[in-house]
């Protein structure tokens, strides 16, 4: 059913409602099925009446939809068995037990049986045992009521209130009544209004209107009779007769069912978007699509002669088979985790939550064309200019960190017409820079054919990754989007064309449909909709589903204007800004449901030469560079809430881009440079930023070429122009560093100042060595009940509030941060000491423990996305605890062989890859309980697993030094790869793979080395062996939350920090700063078995030591980090020697493959 259908639905509800039909209404809310009535629901069940209860549920949901909905008929049923029991009705229990629950029988026939036999008792009271229903592999618990036993049945209507609390978490949190909870906020008498207007219009079409009309049916057109002359048309104001209405109508929310919540954005409201257009963009086919009686011939002259208005898009309602299709797809697929959402937070907004005061200005050299902030580095800002140069400023260290000037990666892979339109002309501007969702890429469309994918792998370092001849002409927008969960580029061009590329440089999609150049695409998703807008230079937008039907929406952009869609950040708002060949500029915000514009803001003042750029922020607000200023809106008010020119000397059009907090601002001046406003928050993180800066650690660089080898011009296409460019002009000039060749733009380069010239000399790098307790933060946790054991496997929650630590006997403890007026995050800090979590139950999380030695077995541990359940194992069977309860779930996979290493596919939870004992990696599909397939190569136990979604690979190392790749779609084995031991080395120990956050590198380690390689081509790229200051054996070793960082700990107890692209040590942790004096004087050897990073703080790590404790460090406040990055001369760390340094060796590999 189409949108439109779907919201006449609720127009006739909200009608009968108000004219009290009571038993027509929830008969409609069964059968569409669009709304479930909570309130109708509860009373109900209530009273008892299970049948009615049932029968309104199956409107909804059958029993074995998904786990949900067998939960929720589950604990209905078990209620009426309770209930017939109660009053000692034998037979129509044994009727319940048979018609109603033997269907559950088929999961759990113990439970079955356990519920048949309180049949045989005088009062089921007496019997304390507990109503559970587990499903081997469903990782779902069907619980009578947490931790209560049938002793506490209570009454009848205590026991009915305790099922509806249950019940209704459950409909809640069950995806099929998504979107089905909430009433739509209309106002009163809805359908009544829309029947009015319609007769309006009906009235002034007539060719002989009357002042005062007599309308008796609504089943035929009106017409007035002809009279004896012509008459003005005039309003309708239609009496009470016309349309029978009660005397007085109340708000909607005053009828209970019928909650005043605004409607949520839904993916019903894509499909009306997406599947109710024609190729047709005219006001007739609105008409004909809204009516079913035909068009009177009057009125199709008048509409022949009418433009599509502003406020209104073309949109028809009619069934087909891409309807049926989009439709399927709508319906949410069954989650496997009960989670129960969280309510949504409001906010206050005043206009001090606008950036507008001008913290500094930086001077590009060329006009910038587009910016972009890095989506988690929110002071990291992506820079296009007009000569085709990126670069990439750090605004809160005032500082350009790289500029890369065009250059053609691989001419001869280039078309002949891109050549010949180079040697023609070999300027070339930027039309787009965007970064990846993730922050890991950053895409470049050129004016001319190309686009330019760069890996970021650090403040100093962008890897080339792809380029691609795309489009004939120009390249006119890019942006990345996620189809069927892969990584894609999309762009749009000159050619008419927009093309979706996945990271291999293959096209994937090819859309045509467009009669003029193709202006801008914006990606989205509404639910698992994946669907692209684009728009053109003759005002026309489309909308394209990753298929090859064509596009599903024809309009026209409001005066045909060149625009550009944006999303608001929640991805829940639909806005379009643009200009058309006469000036006129217009931003609008789209009403998706309908397809038409829902407001038209004003305060453009002027005619326009370009095309008017804007941006959103916070979900609140908008802005438009114009008329040399920023304009401001609220979202929800037409007209201009306040505007700014940033102290003069902005473009007449500025561009402009705000960072994902929306405390920041970029915007394009007159002079090529860039403006950055920001709010008093902004201010702060930048003052911030400034104050932890490293300028007085760095080195003067000289200004001399340094010369590269033929393998270093290989591995770096093209050079990277390094710069300190400093903002403020009042700061004394510094040296800028080339430093991989000569500046190929050969600009020139500003000498370094004599000393004397220098107030303030830098100081020589120096190791940060972190020796003291206060020299940095630490909180130990620490549980003294019970005897010691070791901490084996450390893990932070998903969330970041919560570790939990799995020990050498087996039990599993967990350590939370709550939300209080030292941490108001709530979420975990050395700063406050945490709680040691336990439920009421007292249940400790205690694994199958073998009758081996706890120092021989191998514990693995995984923790679910959501944090609401965990798995592992200690030598015994696996084990599944519910994260709320402790309860064990459900146990499987029993040895022989034990289980050594545990790991979720990352896009299917019920997909586990268990390495074993005997050196086998197990598929296992808990849903079925069953192992798909067994993986077969290494010679001893796996120790590693880990997956890539980017390259569909599972990585596996084990105690041989192997690494084997994985064939994530085949399960087939690609290649296999040793890795270098020392010389008289054994293969022995545990080797652990970790992925970057890229999905291509990965980093490697094991007790004598740590490395890095691309897991593409599985070539060793960096290592680092212990020695000096770090010369013990390496026990763990974590990426950041990042990836800028490797923390590994070593078996002297000290931890290192490293830079993960280079591998360079930047700070050393020594024992001494976070062990007790009593620990250290006591000469117990006391190490980190084990270290893990925390999800969202890339400088907070946490340690599992050999005594027990667990350490969360971090850095003290004023520092911010760890150390500082190692200067680079000549590819050695400055004050250290070669031997020091990490060491990347091609020709080592060679010898492992």
């Amino acid at each position: 059913m189409s949108s439109l259908s779907r919201e006449l639905v609720f127009l006739i509800l909200q009608f009968l409602e108000e004219e009290k039909f009571k038993e027509s209404v929830h008969k409609l809310e069964q059968e569409s099925g669009f709304f479930f009535n909570m309130k109708y629901f509860d009373e109900k069940a209530q009273a008892g009446e299970w049948d009615e209860v049932e029968k309104y549920l199956s409107g909804f949901t059958k029993v074995d939809d998904n786990r949900y909905s067998m939960k929720i008929f589950f604990e209905i049923r078990k209620q009426k068995y309770l209930e017939a029991l109660d009053k000692h009705d034998r037979a129509k229990a044994v009727e319940i037990l048979v018609k109603d629950l033997k269907v559950f029988s088929t999961f759990n026939e113990e439970l079955f049986k356990e519920i048949t036999q309180l049949l045989a008792l005088e009062n089921f009271r007496e019997l304390e045992i507990y109503l559970s229903m587990e499903k081997l592999g469903s990782l779902f618990l069907f619980e009578c009521r947490e931790n209560e036993q049938l002793s506490k049945y209570g009454d009848t209507k205590s026991a009915r209130s305790i099922m509806l609390i249950e019940l209704k978490k459950l409909i809640e949190a069950n995806p099929l009544f998504r979107d089905k909870l909430t009433f739509p906020t209309l106002k009163n008498s809805r359908l009544r209004t829309l029947i009015n207007q319609s007769l309006n219009w009906q009235h002034q079409l007539c060719k002989n209107p009357r002042p005062n009309p007599d309308i008796k049916t609504l089943f035929m057109d009106h017409t007035c009779a002809p009279p004896n002359g012509a008459r003005v048309p005039t309003s309708v104001n239609l009496p009470v007769a016309a349309v029978a209405k009660p005397a007085t109508y109340t708000q909607l929310g005053a009828h209970g069912p019928f909650p005043p919540i605004a409607a949520a954005a839904n993916a019903n409201a894509l499909a009306g978007w997406m599947t109710n257009a024609t190729a047709s963009s005219s006001v007739q086919s609105a008409v004909v699509a809204a009516s079913s009686t035909p068009v009177p011939p009057n009125q199709v002259s008048i509409l022949k002669h009418s433009r599509t208005p502003p406020n209104a898009l073309g949109m028809v309602d009619y069934q087909s088979t891409d309807h049926e299709q989009l439709m399927k797809r709508l319906r949410p697929a069954p989650v496997d985790e009960v989670t129960y959402p969280a309510p949504p937070q409001q906010g206050s907004w005043s206009l001090d939550d606008l950036p507008k005061t001008v913290a500094c200005t930086m001077h590009q050299g060329s006009t910038v064309t587009s910016m972009d902030f890095h989506p988690s580095h929110h002071t990291l800002l992506l820079v296009g200019s007009a000569n085709g140069e990126i670069a990439l400023w750090e605004i809160g260290l005032r500082e350009r960190l790289v500029s890369k000037p065009f250059k053609i990666w691989d001419r001869p892979a280039c078309s002949l017409m891109f050549q010949a339109a180079m040697n023609k002309d070999l300027s070339i501007s930027i039309s787009r820079v965007a970064w990846s969702p993730d922050g890991n890429l950053m895409g470049v469309a050129f004016k001319k054919h190309l686009i330019q994918l760069y890996a970021y792998q650090g403040p100093n370092d962008l890897r080339h990754i792809l380029e691609i001849d795309a489009h004939v002409g120009g390249v006119n927008d890019l942006a990345f989007s996620h189809p069927n969960k892969q990584l894609c580029v999309i762009t749009c061009g000159d050619d008419k064309l927009i093309k979706v590329w996945d990271l291999s440089g293959r096209k994937l999609y090819n859309f045509e449909g467009h009669e003029a150049p193709v202006y801008s695409v914006c990606p989205h998703h509404k639910e698992n909709i994946q669907f692209i807008f684009s728009t053109a230079i003759d005002g026309k937008i489309k909308a394209w589903l990753y298929d090859n039907m064509g596009s599903r929406v024809d309009y026209d952009a409001p005066g045909h204007c060149c625009t550009t869609m944006l999303y608001s950040a929640d991805g829940s708002r639909l806005f379009s800004c643009g200009t058309s060949k006469d000036g006129d500029s217009f931003l609008v915000e789209w009403n998706e449901s309908e397809g038409a514009i829902k407001r038209t803001y004003s305060g453009f003042r002027k005619k326009s030469d370009g095309v008017v750029q804007f941006d959103t922020t916070q979900n609140h607000f908008l802005a438009a560079g114009e008329d040399n200023q920023i304009k401001f809106w609220d979202m929800d008010h037409i007209n201009v809430l306040t505007s700014t020119d940033a102290e003069g000397g902005l473009l007449s059009l500025p561009r402009l881009r705000f960072n994902k907090e929306g405390n920041l601002l970029a915007v394009t001046t007159a002079d090529n440079g860039i403006k950055i406003l920001a709010n008093s928050d902004g201010l702060r993180s930048l003052r911030a930023i400034e104050s932890r800066s490293f300028e007085a650690l760095r080195v003067p660089i000289e200004l001399t070429a340094i010369k590269v080898s033929g393998a270093a011009a290989v591995a770096n296409n093209s050079p990277v122009i390094r710069r300190v460019e400093h903002l403020d002009r009042s700061s004394p000039a510094r040296p800028s560093s080339i430093l991989n060749g000569v500046d190929p733009m050969a600009r020139s380069m500003e000498k370094p100042r004599a000393a004397d010239d220098v107030p303030d000399k830098p100081k020589p790098w120096e190791l940060a060595e972190i020796m003291d307790p206060v020299q940095c933060r630490v909180v130990t946790m620490l549980d003294s009940a019970g005897p010691v054991s070791k901490v084996v496997r450390l893990l932070y929650t998903n969330s970041g509030v919560g570790i939990l630590a799995l020990g050498s006997n087996g039990i599993q403890k967990l350590w939370k941060w709550s939300r209080s007026e030292q941490n108001p995050s709530g979420k975990a800090t050395a700063s406050v000491t945490p709680q040691h979590w336990q439920p009421n139950s007292g249940l400790l999380m205690t694994n199958d423990v073998s009758d081996a030695n706890p120092e021989e077995t191998v514990p693995c541990i995984a923790l679910s996305k959501n944090d609401s359940y965990v798995m592992s194992a200690s030598g015994g069977k696996i084990s599944l605890f519910n994260m709320m309860t402790f309860k064990v779930m459900t146990t499987f996979m029993p040895p022989p062989p034990v289980s050594t290493f545990l790991a979720f596919h990352p896009q299917d939870n019920n997909i586990i890859a268990i390495g074993m004992e005997d050196s086998t990696i197990h598929i296992y599909n808990v849903r079925v309980d069953e192992v798909k397939t067994k993986l077969k190569g290494h010679q001893k136990r796996i120790t590693g697993l880990a997956f890539s979604t980017n390259l569909n690979i599972l990585v596996s190392s084990g105690a041989d030094a192997q690494l084997f790749i994985w064939n994530t779609d085949t399960w087939e084995k690609r290649e296999s790869v040793a890795i270098q031991l020392p010389a008289g080395k054994a293969p022995l120990g545990d080797t652990r793979v970790q992925f970057h956050s890229d999905q291509i590198r990965l980093m490697v380690f094991h007790e004598t080395q740590l490395a890095i390689y691309d897991a593409s081509k599985m070539e060793r790229i960096r290592q680092w062996v212990p020695q000096d200051v770090l010369s013990a054996p390496i026990s763990y070793a974590a990426y950041s939350w990042n990836s800028q960082l490797v923390y590994a700990a070593l078996c002297d107890g000290n931890i290192g920090v490293f830079d993960a692209d280079s591998l360079r040590l930047r700070c050393r942790i020594s024992p001494s700063a976070y062990l007790s004096q009593a620990v250290s004087n006591s000469g117990q050897v006391v190490y980190p078995l084990v270290i893990a990073a925390h999800p969202q703080e890339s400088n907070q790590l946490a340690v599992g030591l050999t005594d027990g404790s667990v350490k969360v460090i971090e850095p003290l406040e004023v520092e911010g980090k760890w150390g500082v990055t190692v200067p680079v001369d000549n590819g050695i760390p400055n004050g250290r020697t070669a031997a020091s340094s990490a060491t990347s060796n091609p020709t080592s590999e060679q010898l492992q493959r």
